[in-house]
């Protein structure tokens, strides 16, 4: 533990170091991070011209991610589908990054498949390539032959990225706590609920079983469709750390040429391609959540194979309502139901003004449902959703902004191959079957079977909960507690309005006292100046000193709301 937690401070003082190289020392010098920075490298980068300024605040975020490697790099892959976190800018950023990473030696892959099948490679590889097919930042893939024939691919993990993935996750969760408060600032109010999310994604990554259990998923959904394949997983030869694959030829399908040489038809092809991922979405709501076109290949009869399971979204049976609801409320030109349905899809949506709202989703409808067939883009789409959503701090579903991400992919690959491809065009029928769908009787009778269910947990529970009030209440132990926000500043300020208030009126009454003294009858003893009684005098001047001490407290007021 105590050499874990030396390790985390060694990472962590390297992080504050890359920040401050990259200039965000305020990121340091306002947060706990400031104490693990000697005190020779504290100084202003406003000393001189830097050649990182030359770059936007938001690239030199992208180049300290970079710095950082690849768990870091994860992180900001991921944060850039979340567009309810992040402006736009940063986001177009981190769609830049890329964890290329070199690949380890063929040497420690093979003790790995070794160690993790119990057994030498020949007993279970005729043979096994020794130049990987592909490198990342979590593992390798490698070309196989079993010895009863197939050909296979193999991912192999890294040796250590387990270990460094946790050490970085562990990292990640302390730059939160040590950064909180400045995140907040800035904007982000739920930074611990996002490593989490993200450290319970990169867990699953790490397990090769779970992309193989979804594998074998979407094999069960599409084992009727002649036009779309997947390749099967060797459950009984795959580990956490490896995964055997089936080995599918074919082009990517982005790759017309070999389409037409083939004699297959690329307008075809696009059109099943974007068929077979909204039947993922609206019918079975589980989705291949990266169908760039290196993962969508197609063979020499034109069946698609999708590759690559290890990102898969998911959407439960209201959130496919919602999601389809917000663009068949587009398609109705109603801003109205496309407000409802953004409420219905987000986790959280607590909208202060729902007039805006549904002006901003009026103006969407107005700049896109009303272009021709040829000028709309579902990237100007995406963009101007996730704005909104950005803008008005919705919390919707992860799977939103992965289906959302898919769908550019997927239009550009349309674009190439179909000339008059268009993304709307295909998501249309898919709106009104899902209508069909919401209002069938099966659905109906489902939700009326939940909602009875329900109430009769609530029935069930009742009397005890009113009993156990109840009982407080006659022994006297009921306590409500109610917790208000927003009002210290209220306080202050009819503090501070009090205290005027009294300093006021206590100068006033001087001033009536030092009027009123001219009226009065002194003994000789009394001494006079310039034809007034020296009490007349005292009071002018603590009259005068009160109204310097007012004029003093409003200058102060003035110069805070500067």
């Amino acid at each position: 533990m105590f050499k874990n937690t030396i390790s985390n401070l060694t990472r962590i003082r390297q992080v504050a170091e890359v920040l401050i190289r990259y200039g965000f020392e305020d990121v340091v010098t306002s947060t706990a991070l400031r104490r693990l920075v000697p005190q020779s490298r504290r100084r202003s980068w406003q000393e001189g011209e830097q050649a990182v300024f030359e770059t936007t605040r938001w690239q030199r975020i992208r180049m300290i991610i970079e710095e950082l490697g690849p768990t870091f790099i994860k992180l900001a892959q991921a944060l850039s589908n979340r567009a309810d976190l992040l402006p736009e800018a940063l986001i177009d950023e981190f769609e830049k990054l890329q964890s290329n990473v070199p690949p380890f030696p063929v040497a420690q892959a093979r003790q790995i498949i070794e160690q993790e099948m119990g057994r030498p490679l020949e007993e279970v590889f005729a043979e096994f390539d020794e130049v990987p097919l592909g490198s990342a930042s979590i593992g390798q893939v490698h070309g196989a032959r079993l010895l009863t024939g197939e050909q296979v691919v193999v991912k192999v993990q890294r040796p250590d990225v387990q270990e460094k993935v946790r050490t970085d996750l562990s990292l990640l969760h302390e730059l939160v706590r040590l950064t909180a408060n400045f995140l907040r600032r800035q904007g982000l109010s739920n930074p611990q609920d996002i490593v989490d999310a993200f450290e319970r994604s990169m867990m699953k990554e790490l397990d090769y079983t779970s992309e193989a259990r979804s594998m074998e998923q979407f094999r069960k959904l599409y084992e009727d469709y002649s036009s779309f394949y997947i390749p099967k997983p060797y459950r009984e030869l795959s580990t956490n750390r490896i995964l055997v694959i089936e080995y599918v030829s074919g082009c990517k399908i982005t790759d017309k040429p070999q389409l037409l040489e083939w004699g297959l038809s690329p307008e075809k092809v696009a059109e099943t391609g974007m068929d077979i991922y909204l039947t993922q979405i609206f019918e079975f709501g589980a989705f291949h959540a990266d169908p760039h076109p290196g993962n969508v290949l197609v063979r020499p009869d034109g069946t698609l194979v999708l590759i690559d399971f290890g990102m898969v979204g998911r959407l439960t049976r209201q959130q496919k309502y919602a999601f389809a609801g917000v663009f068949i409320g587009m398609a109705r030109q109603d801003a109205r139901s496309m407000a409802l349905n953004f409420r219905r899809l987000a986790i959280t949506s607590e909208i202060p003004d729902m007039r805006a709202f549904e002006a901003d989703l009026s103006q969407l409808i107005e700049d896109f449902a009303l272009l021709d067939v040829k000028e709309m883009s579902m990237s100007d789409l995406a963009d101007a959703l996730q704005n909104i959503i950005y803008r008005y701090k919705l919390q919707v579903p992860g799977a939103v902004f992965l289906i959302l991400r898919a769908l550019v992919i997927l239009e550009g690959i349309g674009k190439v191959l179909h000339p008059r491809f268009n993304t709307f065009e295909f998501v249309r029928p898919y709106g009104a079957r899902i209508i069909g769908e919401q209002y069938s009787m099966e659905n109906i009778q489902s939700e009326a079977l939940y909602t009875g269910t329900q109430l009769l947990a609530l029935l069930q529970t009742l009397p005890g909960d009113i009993r156990q009030i109840m009982r407080k209440i006659s022994r006297g132990d009921l306590r409500v507690r109610v917790e208000l926000s927003g009002y210290q500043l209220l306080l202050r300020k009819a503090d501070q309005l009090v205290s005027r208030s009294i300093l006021a009126a206590i100068t006033v009454a001087v001033i009536l006292f030092a009027g009123l003294s001219l009226l009065g009858r002194y003994s000789p003893a009394m001494p006079y100046y310039s034809g007034l009684p020296a009490v007349t005098w005292w009071s002018l001047s603590v009259a005068a000193f009160l109204v310097l001490l007012l004029l003093l407290l409003d200058g102060r007021r003035d110069k805070r709301r500067e």
